[in-house]
């Protein structure tokens, strides 16, 4: 990891759009238009809800190596040293910690233990990310599948009662904006309470 830049001086925001415009996010479809638009959205909803530059730049950058449950990639894990010379050494690791997950073997250990161990699908390891990163993940998480929601009644119908569930069992390590969102939008749903 010792090829990873540090932090710029100072992120240029339109600078990063179009970055992930140059990889194609703004012509790959995505519940609520394309996928540089939902990009642009979790950022906002972050930033709505207190999260430090770090985190709003990870999650605008979230889906840049893909994700377990979006295949589609923007940037090679060989490049993962471009991604952060354009948004810092640790937004980019917020981005791979986010799309390395593997969430069948991670989200259960989310509802045990404070500090799970994640299972990388990329490497099949387990790594310990510290609490402040796991805080994180669950931040991005939360604004990610709450766009996906507003725009696509059958997965919020699917999957809300999950990240309710989810969200509930990790309540205090999400921000109490991030909570109020998930609360408000997905506490009425069907087996959500």
């Amino acid at each position: 990891m010792s090829e990873i830049l540090n932090e710029p001086a100072s992120v240029d925001r339109p600078a990063v759009v179009q970055y992930l415009r140059s990889r194609g996010a703004e012509s790959m479809p995505h519940p609520g238009g394309t996928l540089l638009e939902h990009l642009v959205r979790v950022s906002h909803r972050l930033a709505a809800w207190g999260a430090d530059v770090d985190v709003q730049l990870a999650g605008m950058c979230h889906a840049a190596y893909g994700t377990d449950g979006f295949a589609e990639s923007l940037v090679n894990l060989s490049d993962r040293a471009v991604l952060a010379g354009l948004i810092g050494a640790r937004p980019e690791a917020l981005v791979y910690l986010y799309g390395s997950c593997d969430r069948s073997v991670t989200y259960p250990r989310l509802h045990t233990s404070p500090s799970p161990a994640f299972r990388d699908r990329f490497t099949r390891r387990d790594v310990d990310p510290c609490t402040e990163d796991v805080r994180a993940f669950l931040e991005i998480t939360a604004a990610n599948e709450l766009d996906v929601f507003e725009h696509d009644a059958d997965l919020a119908a699917r999957y809300g009662p999950w990240l309710y569930r989810l969200m509930r069992s990790v309540r205090d390590l999400v921000s109490p904006g991030a909570w109020n969102a998930v609360h408000l939008r997905l506490g009425g749903c069907p087996s959500g309470a």
